[in-house]
């Protein structure tokens, strides 16, 4: 296997060098657009870094979940999830993090790179609260740079195209794989059937 072992190899492999499309729509601050962008989308892919390494964690809530608070800060409600909290114990070790927002329908992507903490401050709580319920904390992310992707993944993976969607009968589900894990102590059948009801009591 032939390795890449410097920057003067990999710039050499990618030539020619960005067209001014790839390089001038970075910026370090919120602009209307790019707003527009945020406000419409329902799921972001969160990355963070730890001791332990790098994780990427799923975010979905309504479109415009992620709240533009001002043109240099993000704020994202951390809802109700499995309690592992990676995302948060790297947050709070470590605050470089990323974003990366989808649109169903759209090919254009968005990716904000900056530095995060966490507030529990009891007002901000309660302004993302739904259904009468808060989160119990909100990522507090301040820019360093974003900037929006080409539609080239999105075209390629045919990603919105329903005639490529999978069937999900044709999938392990998620108590099978923990069965076969954990040779039948947790998951199952029972798991997968209580799944739905538990999720509608747990949403928020």
């Amino acid at each position: 296997m032939t390795k890449i072992t410097s920057l003067d190899q990999l710039e050499a492999l990618y030539q020619p060098a960005p067209a001014p499309a790839s390089t001038v729509k970075v910026t370090s601050t919120m602009t209307p657009h790019y707003r527009r962008l945020i406000a419409v989308s329902p799921f972001a892919a969160l990355a963070t870094i730890g001791p332990e390494g790098i994780d990427c964690s799923p975010r979905g809530d309504k479109p415009g979940f992620v709240r533009v608070h001002d043109d240099t800060t993000l704020m994202l409600p951390d809802r109700r999830g499995n309690n592992r909290i990676d995302s948060l114990r790297n947050i709070i070790r470590d605050p470089r993090c990323a974003l990366l927002f989808l649109i169903p329908g759209s090919g254009t992507t968005l990716r904000v790179n900056g530095r995060a903490h966490l507030s529990i401050d009891p007002a901000l709580l309660e302004s993302f609260a739904i259904e009468g319920k808060a989160p119990r904390s909100v990522i507090v992310l301040e820019i360093d740079e974003v900037y929006f992707q080409c539609a080239r993944a999105i075209i390629r993976s045919e990603l919105w195209n329903p005639e490529r969607h999978v069937d999900p009968a044709s999938l392990p589900t998620p108590g099978q794989i923990l069965a076969a894990m954990t040779a039948e102590e947790v998951g199952g059948d029972s798991y997968d059937k209580a799944w739905p009801e538990r999720a509608k009591q747990t949403m928020w």
